[in-house]
């Protein structure tokens, strides 16, 4: 090689530098444990097969010194990779990527790093009290219902009284029932008591009611206004309608229809508060009778109920399909004895009857009543149709609260009847005693699950989900077998089932999580319930 124009010394620098990384190759490529050209996957740290490669579809190639030191760098940076993935639960690596060495005594650091907080927390959990007593049974669960409150009025069951009617208010917190008589007997005259427990007080008092309102005559029915947690409005053996003021006992009155032609004649068993048609935050009450009359008070000035509208049952008007019995004495008024309004249309509500048929009705309904019975306002015929009757009198219906089509009635033919507004025949009928059934209500969360209480001492809960012929549980209510009159499930507290009898006690009953919480599919096979009646 010419080096002219350089000086001596610097060339023969150079070609000693030369010299020496030759020989330096030449060490490295015959070092010790190796043979032939640098592989590389040799590492200074560890030694990772080429299984990295071949997932990679790269192959093996003869690596310079520099070209090695990146792979090294990217085969440590995938093993963490690998590590990271496990971590976070990310779909795992393929099988045969190796965890490299250098992963290792960190992971066996990080063990003994919580292991000690790992211990202390079991043990903590094993020595906790808070599932003592529980017992997880998976076919079968004990203790399904238990009774939370028995409450009773001393001086309504010195007089002999029955609870005629239970309310919850808008809360939850207070239960307000009626004492009445059910039997026969003239109860006209007979002093009564509206009586009312805070079940959210401390030191409750089973037998000394929150308020207690007294009655000049048998209160049939209550009802708590939906939005005024203190108002409740009843009706009475005279065919007077009230509405009363919890929080002021000592002048609890604030409305009253008075004795007037407007009035009914006849005990008025059921009373309910509907919502103003142009103003839905007011609202109106409703009541029936036997008398056949079905009227609409709104509260006034001076302490008056002023009837709105009214509506009358009359024979010769009802649907075609209606058999009645032939009336006697030449009546033809129909007397009802419930009433249940649709959760979907405010307008429709089912009417029970004395003759043993439920009706449907509607308030929009325009055609005159044919009647004689004195108004002061026009009484129209609000039946469209009529449905197959009970072998008696029916003294409770309840539409659905999941599905527009369905409702139940009871009666004194011991059966239930579960209806769809398309058909008169039942879906189903059920015998759930030998003796009257004077109430049937459905759940307010369980869409297949409704509640009757019997005139043999018992309230039974039926799961359409697991049995449409029994009761999934049958509850004693009384020893002796005398009758439950009502009962009424807790929209607010839905554990809750309130349900009053005729030794004049009302017991709190408190579900379990089985009758509270809805089961998978259960709207829907409501909704197959109510197909199959379609079709």
């Amino acid at each position: 090689m010419a080096t002219r124009g350089l000086p001596r010394a610097f060339c023969e620098a150079r070609s000693a530098g030369a010299e020496a990384l030759a020989a330096g190759r030449a060490t490295r490529a015959e070092g010790p444990g190796r043979s032939g050209l640098l592989q590389d996957e040799t590492l200074g740290v560890v030694s990772v097969p080429s299984q990295w490669r071949g997932a990679q579809g790269i192959r093996g190639e003869t690596k310079s010194c520099q070209t090695a030191s990146i792979a090294t760098a990217d085969v440590s940076v995938q093993t963490r990779k690998h590590a990271d993935a496990e971590v976070q639960t990310e779909p795992p690596a393929p099988v045969g990527v190796s965890v490299s060495r250098q992963d290792s005594p960190r992971l066996v650091a990080f063990l003994r790093r919580v292991e000690g907080m790992v211990i202390r927390e079991l043990s903590k959990n094993w020595q906790s009290h808070a599932f003592d007593g529980f017992e997880v049974n998976w076919t079968e669960q004990q203790q399904r219902v238990s009774c939370l409150h028995t409450l009773c009025y001393p001086p309504a069951q010195g007089q002999g009284l029955h609870v005629t009617s239970i309310s919850w208010n808008t809360t939850g917190s207070v239960v307000a029932c009626a004492y009445g008589r059910l039997d026969d007997g003239d109860w006209g005259t007979l002093k009564s008591f509206v009586c009312a427990w805070n079940l959210d007080r401390r030191g409750l008092s089973p037998q000394q009611p929150s308020s207690v309102v007294e009655v000049p005559s048998a209160v049939m029915c209550l009802a708590f206004h939906p939005t005024q947690p203190s108002h409740i409005a009843g009706g009475l053996y005279s065919g007077e309608v009230l509405v009363w003021d919890m929080s002021r006992p000592e002048d609890s009155l604030l409305w009253r229809t008075g004795l007037t032609d407007d009035t009914h004649t006849d005990p008025v068993y059921q009373v309910a508060w509907l919502p103003e048609p142009r103003h839905s935050h007011r609202f109106q009450l409703l009541s029936v009778a036997t008398d056949g009359k079905v009227l609409l008070w709104q509260g006034v000035g001076a302490g008056q109920l002023q009837l709105t509208e009214g509506f009358a049952l009359v024979a010769q008007q009802l649907p075609r399909n209606t058999k009645l019995k032939k009336p006697t004495r030449g009546e033809t008024e129909v007397g009802v004895t419930t009433v249940a309004f649709s959760s979907f249309d405010p307008s429709l509500f089912i009417l029970g009857t004395e003759g043993g048929f439920p009706l449907k009705c509607s308030l929009a309904a325009e055609e005159a009543a044919l009647t004689r019975m004195p108004s002061s306002v026009p009484l129209r015929a609000p039946a469209q149709f009529t449905f197959s009757p009970h072998g008696g009198p029916i003294y409770s219906v309840n539409c659905s609260p999941f599905h527009r089509n369905l409702f139940l009635s009871a009666g004194t033919d011991g059966h239930v009847h579960l209806y769809s507004m398309l058909q008169a025949q039942p879906l189903t009928s059920l015998q759930l005693s030998h003796k009257y059934l004077f109430a049937v209500r459905w759940s307010p969360v369980r869409p297949l699950v409704f509640a009757a209480a019997s005139g043999e001492g018992e309230v039974q809960l039926f799961d359409l989900q697991r049995s449409s012929q029994k009761p999934r549980v049958s509850i004693k209510q009384t020893q002796d077998e005398s009758p439950v009159y009502c009962l009424e499930f807790n929209s607010q507290q839905t554990q809750l089932l309130a349900a009053g009898d005729s030794t004049g006690t009302v017991k709190i009953w408190q579900l379990s999580t089985e009758f509270t919480e809805q089961g998978p599919r259960e709207t829907e096979d409501l909704d197959q319930l109510a197909a199959e009646v379609a079709t």
